[in-house]
């Protein structure tokens, strides 16, 4: 499957499976045009992120090709991961 990483600020996630890249990076874009607005998106272990973009923050993106996880669906009701997911 396809992975895709988002650094913010130095600090990356991987983004959960079936988020739109396109439609973040142009919230993202958006977001830079303000003074500060917040993005939401999903990542891996179907957790809800919220970050803080604003025109002076630095956004990476990279794709990669891994093993298929079931669990990655995207769906932020469904969390996993964590101390205690074995």
């Amino acid at each position: 499957m396809v992975r895709t990483e988002v650094a913010i600020d130095g600090r990356s996630s991987f983004l959960a499976q079936g988020q739109d890249l396109d439609d973040l990076k142009r919230r993202i874009e958006a977001a830079m045009s303000t003074p500060g607005r917040f993005v939401d998106f999903v990542i891996v272990g179907n957790r809800s992120v919220s970050v803080l973009i604003s025109p002076r923050s630095q956004v990476v993106f990279s794709i990669e090709t891994v093993q298929f996880d079931p669990r990655d669906t995207g769906n932020d009701q469904q969390p996993f991961g964590g101390l205690y997911d074995y």
